[in-house]
């Protein structure tokens, strides 16, 4: 079969060529010092069938910078620039200019105009643009060669004869009208495994929620045919696996297939079938996952997915929580009591805390302690455990939960594991009356202790002091914890690790990769060896290194580019400070440019200064946080 379809994408793959190139000389061109306006005509360019568009595309009261399949009753667009910020006032201009380059200039009343360039890295200098019917908006020099194309920067969509290439991602929009980017990814990972994940995840196995299983094949890329198959093909395009079955195999000139990654993280493919020149017919073909509740992410933390009556989820909380915002219920939830001390009793835990039960809920998340108990002991060792947010009991084992619980969701009837929920048993206000009782019993035995004799009071005053010394101590030590720990939890989407598990990880922290200033770097694996880690232990925890420790997570944490290194997470136990990495298994740059047998030449040269200039610019003006280097 993956030959069969291997044969038929070589025959599509020539016939397309053939195609495309005579389509291009029929295809208006767009000549040096033309030029797009939202305030007259034109507003765009047209592909010579007029189904696709490029230019500004009116949205609400301004307007998007892309290209959309000008098709009625609704256009639908399949590309756009900038996803942090596709929106565009009603006073812009887009140029073609004379130097070759697409320029979107934004005008500002009373300021100097904001120009951004759109087609950037170009491969040599455009003499004319053109708008294909395939979709694909390029840019080629006078030899009539693709520069630049809109093909090899997809946004959330791909469309027929459209590739998603190793190490690439299809990005969500925020919402169906708010096109910056969203809370899901599509990834082409470079070990060949189509994967779905939530975007503030560490892309790890447990936070997938649909993979294609096709890992140990690199180089792979989606491949999206004309037939409207989805296709896993190597570099000699060869199928490798056949992601969907919806296709016709065979192409029509009146059918364009289009996949896209919606807002709601479900990967669609649809076909467009035109009767005429822009009706069209709109049919959903295949999607994954099936169910929507099925997407991890669907429900911010500390809630759960429910499908309701429409087919539509609907985010609850969890019990002794609320949502953050009301009105965005997807954002999830948060506690509405304060946390307990983990030096309180199990008198004290039973006092303060109760066990909500529920069933038909489970969550995907990993459990930091799993045992083999009883259901009662369970429900037990969650209450008396002051980590333990919630417990999931299923097959006899009891998988314990620290907050933020994650991934939560309402699951059939046939299904019947029991959850229990840890929440207080009278809020704040019982631990409040606690400490009360007991300050007020010290004050008689203070009043009772004045009437004994010296040594008596001597000892009731060493007493005290002892009881504030512990009392400060133990404030400054939530303190600590709550702006190194919690306070960052609630800033960042990173994992907390304990000190033991990166230990083990590390195994004991035997292999070192290497040695700075602030610490040495250990090589782990996560995962029984599946994730290769590097960990970075920081030394002479002082309050100069506490606030490097801060600043990096942070700033580190928010940075996401192909080009620079990934923090994971970190571990702020006790006095112990690690950051875990992304495991660079090629060595660092220094050992490929200076201590390598092969030196690279002046072409791998030039690309690695690129993109060390790429990174650069990303961290002084792209990235969230922008951070500056000396």
């Amino acid at each position: 079969m993956a030959s069969a379809y291997s044969a038929l994408l070589l025959v599509f793959f020539f016939w397309i060529s053939e195609t495309v190139s005579s389509k291009q000389s029929q295809t208006p061109l767009i000549e040096l010092g033309s030029s797009l306006s939202t305030n007259f005509p034109p507003t765009s360019w047209h592909s010579p069938s007029r189904r696709f568009a490029f230019g500004f595309f009116r949205q609400g009261s301004g307007f998007i910078v892309g290209i959309w399949l000008a098709s009625k009753p609704n256009a639908t667009i399949t590309w756009t620039i900038n996803r942090k910020n596709p929106h565009v006032s009603s006073n812009a201009t887009l140029e073609l200019t004379k130097k070759g380059e697409l320029v979107l200039r934004r005008h500002r009343n009373n300021a100097a105009d904001e120009e951004e360039l759109i087609a950037k890295d170009l491969k040599g200098s455009a003499s004319y643009a053109q708008m294909l019917d395939s979709g694909n908006f390029v840019l080629c020099n006078e030899r009539s060669e693709a520069i630049w194309e809109s093909f090899n920067f997809p946004t959330d969509t791909i469309l027929g004869g459209q590739n998603l290439s190793a190490g690439s991602a299809l990005l969500s929009s925020a919402s169906a009208i708010d096109l910056t980017t969203g809370r899901f990814h599509l990834r082409m990972q470079d070990d060949g495994n189509l994967v779905l994940y939530p975007v503030d995840s560490l892309d790890l196995p447990p936070d997938a929620y649909w993979y294609s299983g096709t890992n140990g094949n690199p180089g792979i890329h989606l491949n999206l045919a004309f037939t409207g198959d989805l296709l896993l093909v190597n570099k000699t395009l060869h199928t490798i696996r056949t992601v969907s079955f919806p296709g016709s195999n065979f192409s029509s000139p009146s059918i364009i297939y289009r996949a896209t990654l919606g807002y709601d993280g479900v990967f669609r493919l649809y076909s467009h079938n035109f009767d005429g020149a822009t009706e069209n017919n709109i049919s959903l073909m295949w999607h994954v996952p099936r169910e929507q509740c099925d997407v991890k992410g669907s429900c911010g933390l500390n809630s759960y997915c429910n499908m309701i009556i429409d087919g539509q989820p609907d985010c609850l909380c969890l019990p002794g929580t609320a949502y953050v915002d009301p009105n965005r219920r997807f954002q999830g939830c948060e506690r509405n009591y304060k946390d307990g001390s983990c030096k309180d009793t199990n008198e004290m835990a039973i006092s303060l805390y109760n066990i909500v039960v529920m069933e038909q809920i489970t969550w995907d998340d990993d459990a930091y302690i799993k045992s083999s108990m009883t259901e009662e002991g369970c429900r037990k060792s969650c209450l008396e455990d002051c980590n333990c947010a919630g417990a999931l009991y299923e097959s006899g084992f009891c998988n314990k939960q620290k907050y933020p619980v994650r991934y939560a969701r309402r699951i059939g009837q046939y299904q019947l594991p029991k959850v229990f929920i840890k929440m207080a048993l009278e809020s704040s206000n019982h631990s409040s009356a606690i400490v009360i009782q007991r300050t007020s019993k010290k004050a008689v035995v203070q009043i009772l202790v004045t009437s004994l004799a010296f040594i008596t009071w001597c000892l009731v005053a060493l007493s005290i002091s002892g009881f504030f010394i512990l009392k400060s101590r133990v404030i400054k030590g939530r303190m600590q914890m709550e702006s190194g720990n919690f306070g960052m939890a609630r800033e960042l989407t990173l994992r907390a690790f304990s000190y033991r598990e990166l230990k083990k990880a590390t195994r004991g922290f035997k292999e070192e990769l290497g040695k700075g200033s602030s610490g040495a770097v250990y090589k782990g694996t996560l995962y029984k060896g599946k994730k290769a880690i590097a960990v970075k232990r920081l030394e002479k925890v002082v309050s100069e290194s506490e606030r490097e420790f801060l600043t990096e997570m942070r700033s580190i944490g928010k940075i996401h580019h192909k080009n620079l290194v990934r923090l994971l997470g970190y571990c702020t136990e006790d006095s112990h400070r690690l950051l875990v990495y992304e495991y660079m298994s090629n060595g660092s740059l220094a050992e490929l440019l200076f201590r390598n047998e092969r030196i690279p030449d002046w072409s791998d040269r030039v690309r690695i200064a690129l993109d060390i200039a790429k990174g650069i610019l990303y961290l002084h003006e792209e990235c969230e946080a922008p951070i500056i280097h000396d």
